[in-house]
C-alpha cells in the first residue's frame, strides 16, 4: 500500500518486527522491516531517533512508525518520526484464544 501516497507524504504503518538491522557501516542508523496483513514496510531510523525511541525499537514485537514516505531507485523506505511499541495488544490475542479454549471444553 506504501506505493500509493507520493515520495514525502507522511504515513503511519504498523506491524509485527521481522528485521533489525544495525549496520556497523551505517553509522546509528537501524534499518526495520514491518510487516502486517498487506506485505513489508521498510523503515529507517536515524540515530536522533533512535535515542528517542530506543526502548520501542530494540525490545518492540508490534510497531507503529509514523514518517515520512521516501522513494529512491524503485525501493520505498518510511524514514521514521515516531515510534511506538505496540507489543501489549498482541497478549490480547493470547487472552482471546484462551477464553475461545476455555469456552469450548
Amino acid at each position: 500500500m506504501l506505493e500509493l501516497p507520493p515520495n514525502g507524504a507522511r504515513v503511519a504503518v504498523a506491524g509485527l518486527v521481522l528485521v533489525r538491522q544495525r549496520p556497523g557501516t551505517a553509522k546509528g542508523v537501524i534499518f526495520l522491516t514491518l510487516e502486517d496483513e498487506f506485505g513489508i514496510s521498510n523503515i529507517i531510523v536515524w540515530r536522533k531517533m533512535y535515542e528517542k525511541f530506543r526502548r520501542a525499537v530494540i525490545a518492540g514485537r508490534l510497531l507503529k512508525v509514523t514518517g515520512r514516505i521516501q522513494r529512491e531507485g524503485g525501493v520505498c523506505h518510511v524514514i521514521a518520526e515516531e515510534v511506538e511499541d505496540l507489543s501489549h495488544l498482541l497478549d490480547k490475542l493470547l487472552e482471546v484464544d484462551d477464553v475461545k479454549v476455555a469456552t469450548a471444553r
